[in-house]
């Protein structure tokens, strides 16, 4: 299943209600599940980004719906990555060859 890494900031909004922070996380896996994917690992940072969460998604179109939906709550903006492992990587430069 394809691999997603979001770096997550958190809005002003998101940021007034910082306590409730790991209850909308366990939402948010929830609602990955809802949308056939899963949260893998989200971590609290210091630094630049507020969060890093790791997902994975059937395709690229559920991992859309379901930033869509997180961001569109209005408590954090996110930058997502589409990942590959070493296997996906070498299937990629295969086609190459």
């Amino acid at each position: 299943m394809p691999k997603y890494i979001s770096l997550v900031n958190w809005t002003d909004q998101g940021i007034r209600s910082y306590a409730e922070t790991t209850t909308r996380a366990a939402a948010a896996g929830d609602l990955a599940q809802r949308l056939g994917g899963e949260m893998t690992d989200i971590y609290w940072t210091m630094g630049q980004y507020d969060l890093v969460a790791v997902g994975d998604f059937p395709d690229d179109e559920s991992s859309t719906a379901f930033l869509l939906a997180l961001c569109s709550q209005g408590n954090v903006r996110s930058s997502t990555l589409r990942a590959f492992s070493a296997d996906d990587f070498d299937r990629i430069v295969g086609k190459l060859t």
